[in-house]
């Protein structure tokens, strides 16, 4: 099988596939919904879910999330994303963690304190992340129950 037959079939798996594949952007996630949890903790500190904006026509992607004093974050950086601009329009989402699914409303947060209490949390993560406080306009969302 040539190299271009074996990328239409990864592409035709992938748009087949309910959610995200790796970067490209998916449709509705499928799982089981779940209630949301009054503390984030069971997720860690951090880990990778799959996140479903645009309920209507869905868009899911998969997203890097951050837990910390019982709530989850995700967060685009300086960039506003496709699923940045989404919950623009319309912030209740989906969060995808172990195949349960977890109705949510994005807030966006502004609050300088609570961004730098998040930036620390994020760059320890990893050293290839990037310190939220040097950054202009930030995409930060806090996840909540609807």
């Amino acid at each position: 099988m040539s190299g271009r037959s074996i990328g239409f079939v990864l592409l035709a798996i992938a748009l087949g596939c309910n959610g995200p594949f790796v970067v490209v952007p998916g449709g509705q996630l499928d799982g089981d919904v779940t209630s949301v949890p009054p503390d984030w903790g069971f997720a860690g500190d951090y880990g990778i879910g799959q996140l479903e904006t645009r309920l209507g026509e869905p868009y899911s992607v998969n997203i890097a999330y951050t837990a910390m004093d019982g709530r989850i974050y995700i967060n685009a950086g300086d960039t506003e994303t496709q699923w940045a601009q989404n919950i623009a329009a319309n912030p209740d989402v989906r969060l995808r963690l172990d195949g349960l699914l977890y109705e949510l409303r994005a807030e966006r947060v502004d609050d300088p304190a609570e961004i730098a209490v998040f930036g620390k949390a994020w760059t320890d993560q990893s050293m290839f992340r990037r310190d939220l406080a040097g950054l202009g306009e930030v995409w930060l969302y806090r996840l909540v129950s609807r």
